[in-house]
């Protein structure tokens, strides 16, 4: 006779006790653990800001798409839903003029969760309403754990009907560009916890956050018929970049022992940018064989630069 293995029971907590205020506690939380409200969301999530100032107000979190580069605005409260803090939200929208508009709240009023949905049927297809419930749970005695519930979301099938009616359906070869990313991020983000990223674009490149704002990992096709892996170091300050590049290039001998390649180096000086790459032959107009061994290709590098770079990226960010 099998005796019945016991089992624990799951146990709401109270989001205070973790978390005594939303202003000192969870907020800065939040912006260390991006990650995870962007695997939720499908988003590669960078921190930009803490506090962002608009006008006389202060938005709780800025942070950015690593794909996109577009901004997106973050608004906490504690508690149910308000109108205060949905006009509030659209300021903030406004203000940084954003791609993502994230309103994270312990329980959601229907009223507000049908007005972010009205927005998202509503505006063009550049600019995307979520609406999240925080949570937290535990099994028996086990330390807390949060959990993201996501209760407005985009209307994606819609946007991308829009977009297909206004320019004309993709071409063939951006199709090609889709397909083709898409199984490299769910590939990553399935097999590998690399990236929250859900959505694949047609487009030749992807990027992907590292944990570090200003620094971003890339996977994409060039002009030159290669498929080229990057580190990208982008902030809005040439001479930062070029400084955080060139400590890069004092350790050139070990990173490209450990990566075991050779290494790009461009400085662009032409350029805001800096850019640290490997790169080999390949073209998203190759047979499905060769794209499979493309893509596999991509995964191992990104997989490695994460693994190289990453404990030295720190030591760059101020």
């Amino acid at each position: 006779m099998t005796t019945a293995q016991e089992l624990g029971t799951i146990e709401k907590v109270d989001i205070r006790k973790v978390w005594p205020t939303e202003d000192d506690h969870f907020t800065p939380w939040l912006g260390d653990n991006l990650d995870k409200l962007g695997a939720e969301l499908g988003l590669d999530l960078e921190l930009a800001e803490t506090e962002a100032q608009v006008g006389t107000f202060k938005l709780d979190v800025r942070a950015s798409d690593a794909n996109t580069k577009g901004d997106v605005v973050i608004e906490n409260q504690f508690g149910q839903t308000d109108h205060s803090h949905l006009g509030q939200l659209l300021t903030y929208a406004g203000g940084f003029d954003a791609q993502a508009v994230v309103w994270i709240a312990e329980r959601f009023r229907d009223e507000h969760r049908e007005a972010l949905d009205f927005l998202n049927h509503r505006t063009g297809e550049e600019t995307q309403f979520f609406g999240v419930e925080i949570e937290l749970w535990r099994i028996g005695s086990s330390v807390a754990a949060p959990h993201f519930n996501v209760v407005a979301t985009p209307n994606e099938w819609r946007k991308q009907t829009v977009r297909a009616v206004r320019s004309g359906q993709v071409s063939d070869r951006r199709e090609r560009y889709r397909d083709f990313f898409q199984q490299l991020i769910d590939t990553l983000r399935e097999d590998h916890r690399f990236t929250g990223a859900r959505k694949g674009q047609p487009q030749s490149w992807y990027s992907f956050a590292s944990g570090f704002s200003s620094l971003t990992y890339g996977a994409n096709f060039t002009q030159e018929r290669d498929a080229r892996v990057e580190l990208y170091i982008d902030r809005n300050d040439k001479d930062w970049n070029e400084d955080r590049f060139d400590k890069l290039f004092e350790q050139k001998g070990a990173l490209e022992t450990a990566l075991g390649d050779t290494l790009l180096w461009q400085r662009l000086d032409n350029r805001r940018a800096c850019r640290i790459s490997v790169t080999r032959p390949a073209s998203i107009d190759d047979n499905d064989e060769s794209l499979v061994s493309t893509r596999e290709w991509m995964v191992g590098r990104l997989l490695k630069f994460k693994e190289v770079f990453g404990p030295r990226l720190a030591e760059l960010v101020d």
